[in-house]
Formats: C-alpha cells, sequence, structure tokens
C-alpha cells in the first residue's frame, strides 16, 4: 500500500497565511498580529507558528524585524510562484474554518502602534548617547526631532515644565518668548529658576537652563511682548508653536499669527487643580477665536474700547495655579508638539479638559465659525532683501505701489497712537508711536487729569508726513511680513535681510576655540642662534663671553657666540 502523503502542521498554516497573502486579507508592508493572537487565532503551539512564519521568511514573502513583529514583504516575481505553490497545497481540512480570519476579527485588546517602515534597525550605546533610548520608539525618528524648531511663549510655571520636557525629548532647535522678569513667587512653580535670578528675564534664564540641562540643543530667547515683538517671519519658520499664556488677548494674538503663516499650534491653560490642553491647526476644525463664548467676546470688546487699558491688562495677567497641575498639562502640549512633529494624527479643534479635584479628564469638540476673523492664511510671500531699522515706511510703500498700483494701501498690524487729545480742556498731544510703547497713564491729561481721546490708524496711504520714519521706528518688528492691497488683491513682502539677526539659536553657544597647531619633524638649527626670550646661560664654555653693561645710548642686546653646535 503506498504511503499517503501528509502536510505538517506548520506546513498547513503556512499555506493559509500565503492564501491570507495572496487574497490582500494582508497586504504589503501590513505587520502581522502578535504571536500570542496567532496562536490563539489557530490553535497551535508556539514552536509551530514558527515553523510556519521560518518556512514562509525562507522564500522572502514575510521580513522579521527586531523588536518588534514580522512583516509582509513587497510581491514579486520570486516569491509570488512560491507563495502559490504554498496555499494550493495545504490540506485545508486540517484546521478549521476559523483560521481564515480579516484584520476586523482580530481578539480586543493593546495594539502596537504602527512603526515606521522606512526607519533602520539601530542599536543605540546607552552609556554615549543620551536619546538613545529613544530609539526603540518605532516611530521616533531622530533627525525629524534634532532638526526641528519649536517656540515656547510663555516662560512661566506651564512654560517651564513644556521647555524641560522639549529639552529632555531633545528638539534641536527651542525659542522662547517671555516679557516678564523672575520673583522669589515663581519658584514655587518654575523648575528652571533660582533664588539669585531674583530680577532677570525670564526668557533668558530658561534659555540659559534649557541649554544646561542638554548642551546638544540650540536656544534663542526674546525679551518681549508676543503680540508686538516678534515677526511673522519668525513664526513662519517654526514647527510648531506651544503657547502658555494666561489671558485671552495674548492668545487670540497668537491665534491668528499661526493661522496667517499656516502653523499649528498647542495651547495649554491651568488653574489651581484645573486645566486644559488643545491643538489647533488651520484648516482643520475650529481655531482659538471659535471657542470664544459671546460673553468672553464682550469682555474682549470692553477691553478694546480702551486700547490703552487693553494692553495694561494683558500685561497684568496673573493665574494662581500649583506645581503639579503644570506638569500635568504641559506634560500633554509636549507631546502633542512631538506628535505633530513626526505626522502622527492630533485631534485639532477640540479640548482636552483636566479636574484634578476628581482626576477626571474629558474631551470635547468644538464648533468652528464660518466667518471667524482668524480664519485667514497669506498667500504667496515675497522675501524682500531690507532691514526694518533702515527701510523706511515711504520706501515700502513705493514698493507695493509698484506691484499693486497708485492705489495701494499698507497695513501696519499694530495700531499707531497719533495724538491725544483732551475732551474738555482741548489740550492736544502729538505722539506718533506704536501703542505698544504708549501706556496707559500716559492717556490722561497732564492738565486736567481727565482720559484723553486716541487718535490711532493702522494703514498708510502715501499722505502721511511720516513717511521718512523706519519701519522699527513705528513698531514693525525684524522680520516682519507686512501687507499691500488695492482694491482687488493683497501682497505679502517679508523683510528678509533682518533673518540672521532674527532667528540664529545661537544664545549660549561654548565659543569655538581654534585647533592648537602640532609641529611634527625635526628642527634645524642654524649657527647663529638668535634668542629673544631671556636665555639660560650655563658657564662651563669658555668660549662664551658675557659683554659689560651697554652705554645708556646702546641698544639692549645679549649676543652668545656659539663654539660648535653640539654646544647649542
Amino acid at each position: 500500500m503506498d504511503e499517503i502523503p501528509r502536510k505538517s502542521l506548520s506546513e498547513i498554516v503556512a499555506g493559509k497565511l500565503a492564501a491570507q497573502v495572496l487574497d490582500g486579507t494582508y497586504k504589503s508592508g501590513f505587520q502581522l498580529p502578535a504571536e500570542r493572537d496567532l496562536i490563539k487565532q489557530f490553535g497551535i503551539s508556539r514552536s509551530t507558528l514558527r515553523e510556519a512564519l521560518k518556512a514562509l521568511e525562507e522564500i522572502n514573502l514575510i521580513e522579521s524585524r527586531h523588536g518588534v513583529g514580522w512583516f509582509i514583504s513587497d510581491l514579486d516575481e520570486h516569491n509570488l510562484p512560491l507563495a502559490h505553490e504554498i496555499a494550493d497545497s495545504a490540506d485545508s481540512q486540517a484546521v478549521a474554518e476559523r483560521v481564515r480570519i480579516s484584520p476586523e476579527d482580530f481578539p480586543s485588546g493593546p495594539r502596537r502602534l504602527p512603526a515606521n517602515l522606512e526607519k533602520p534597525l539601530i542599536i543605540p550605546n546607552l552609556k554615549t548617547d543620551r536619546l538613545g533610548t529613544f530609539e526603540f520608539i518605532s516611530w521616533w525618528e531622530r533627525e525629524k526631532v534634532e532638526n526641528a524648531k519649536i517656540m515656547v511663549v510663555g516662560a512661566g510655571a506651564l512654560g517651564n515644565e513644556v521647555i524641560k520636557n522639549l529639552v529632555l525629548m531633545g528638539i534641536g532647535h527651542i525659542f522662547i518668548v517671555d516679557f516678564d522678569t523672575v520673583e522669589l513667587a515663581n519658584l514655587s512653580r518654575s523648575i528652571l529658576f533660582r533664588e539669585s535670578d531674583s530680577g532677570r528675564k525670564k526668557a533668558e534664564v530658561a534659555a540659559a537652563r534649557a541649554k544646561e540641562i542638554n548642551p546638544n540643543i540650540h536656544v534663542q530667547y526674546l525679551h518681549g511682548d508676543v503680540t508686538t515683538a516678534i515677526g511673522l517671519g519668525v513664526f513662519r519658520r517654526m514647527d510648531v508653536i506651544v503657547g502658555c499664556l494666561d489671558n485671552r488677548e495674548a492668545r487670540l494674538a497668537l491665534n491668528r499669527f499661526a493661522y496667517w503663516v499656516d502653523k499649528p499650534w498647542v495651547d495649554g491653560a491651568i488653574q489651581e487643580f484645573f486645566g486644559l490642553a488643545r491643538v489647533f491647526v488651520p484648516g482643520q476644525g475650529a481655531c482659538f477665536e471659535c471657542s470664544l463664548t459671546e460673553q468672553a467676546r464682550r469682555d474682549l470688546a470692553l477691553r478694546y474700547s480702551c486700547p490703552l487699558l487693553a494692553r495694561e491688562n494683558v500685561l497684568l495677567g496673573k493665574v494662581p495655579t500649583t506645581p503639579t497641575i503644570a506638569s500635568i498639562i504641559a506634560s500633554i502640549q509636549a507631546q502633542e508638539a512631538l506628535k505633530l512633529i513626526h505626522g502622527k494624527p492630533v485631534q485639532p479643534g477640540y479640548v482636552m479638559h483636566f479636574n484634578g479635584m476628581t482626576n477626571e479628564m474629558h474631551t470635547t469638540a468644538y464648533t468652528p465659525v464660518e466667518d471667524c476673523e482668524s480664519h485667514w492664511t497669506y498667500g504667496e510671500i515675497t522675501e524682500l532683501p531690507l532691514r526694518s531699522d533702515t527701510t523706511t515706511l515711504g520706501d515700502m510703500l513705493k514698493i507695493a505701489r509698484r506691484d499693486l498700483g497708485p492705489e495701494a494701501v499698507i497695513e501696519l498690524d499694530q495700531e499707531l497712537v497719533l495724538s491725544l487729545t483732551c475732551p474738555q480742556c482741548g489740550t492736544r498731544e502729538e505722539v506718533l508711536e506704536p501703542i505698544s510703547e504708549v501706556g496707559f497713564n500716559r492717556a490722561h491729561c497732564p492738565v486736567c487729569g481727565l482720559l484723553r481721546e486716541t487718535e490711532l490708524s493702522h494703514t498708510i496711504n502715501g499722505e502721511e508726513n511720516f513717511l521718512t520714519r523706519t519701519l522699527s521706528s513705528l513698531g514693525v518688528p525684524a522680520l516682519h511680513i507686512l501687507r499691500a492691497f488695492n482694491a482687488s488683491e493683497y501682497r505679502f513682502y517679508e523683510l528678509n535681510a533682518d533673518l540672521p539677526d532674527a532667528l540664529h539659536f545661537t544664545h549660549f553657544e561654548k565659543p569655538a576655540y581654534e585647533t592648537p597647531i602640532k609641529v611634527t619633524g625635526r628642527i634645524k638649527l642654524d649657527d647663529k642662534l638668535v634668542i629673544k626670550s631671556k636665555p639660560r646661560i650655563i658657564l662651563h664654555d669658555a668660549d662664551l663671553k658675557i659683554p659689560s653693561p651697554p652705554e645708556e645710548n646702546e641698544q639692549d642686546k645679549l649676543t652668545i657666540k656659539v663654539k660648535d653646535k653640539k654646544s647649542a
């Protein structure tokens, strides 16, 4: 009697897996379920499963990635016929029908994140590589992290924690902005500040400590108000903006700047044991301005009814909080920023609330407002080789009218205070300064003490008598993008010559010392030896003569006669 051929169980399982690859259940690049799940689905032992996987690996139908799992290879002219042969020869009766599964049938439970198929396998040296542990994260990409540029606006309790986390993650370039100085009360919530820092600029101290924690990163700080002191060209070159602010006015300005230059930003807010974090991406869901309630809009309108007072309110914002809630919300912000850098999915237009009293967290979606004023993104930007401190208003108007015609108008982001007039005594003061330079106290009449009427302007039509003033003297920051328009279109101009000074990431860098010159080979001495420094004289040679002290008019020279080279 002839022996009946019978396939082993591992061959049957290999055939079933090959068939699922061929019918599209598992596509090229797809990661197979974990071994424990396959064992449960096929009802086989671990050794049998591994025999089947090895058989498929031998024909290059799947590949093993150490520490990650098994992945389906691309089908080609070599492995395709072999896959058909294995699939056709499998005994379909040896395994129950439940073997044929689809991804929807996989058992519930924790799943691995999709691996980065292009990431090479790297075994880091954890003794010398401070970021080596991150290499074990399948989707983490060192090059993206080291090249990333992140702006952190606000260096208070939230900002300290965000900066610390970004530094520890190895973010290559961090731009820190804050207008405040360190107070002793900040020390209870700010890990980067010390008692000796009292009175120093927060942004400067935070940048210095960030560089101290991780010398491999590059930092830059700016002591100033985010609403007026930073050019849009700086925002334009960031990958992510992180807001650690404590008032609506500053958030509204940051939201508009980010949308104008099409950059995502992550907002965080804390108070006592409560906090929230949210991501805003232009063109995806609601923005910060969309999230404002009608009461919040009325409050803003009331404050802006007196613009000088509105600015004072921005600068006086103080929020009571604890270091614990700051750590929680800042960690979420830093993590969202890391996800944005890697192109991982986020939830733009959603807010994540955390209640530290009950330890509850929930997420809510904002409703986008169709006619929201922030939903506007600049078009093509023309880079001009000009600086804000040397270019005049008239120069910019000429460029705009060359492109847009004689009716072109320049629109400034910051209001100019032209004059202050007292309604009672009629006293008028010509000002011509950006609103950021005019305080609320100055709005009162020096004669009668009443609040004076403020004359403002933010459009330039060519009839002004101050066209010879430089842009910086009128509140235009370095590397800014100015708007010009006529009746039909807008044009956008960047002051690109400011770039080297406005964005450099070189603060607190150690100076590069010159490499010492190495002298190699033999040095030959001539018969005559000229000694510039004071020589050491050994009195043992009879031919060595020391002349008497020279006269006052003779030069101070020392002549040494050398008998031979050996003596030299």
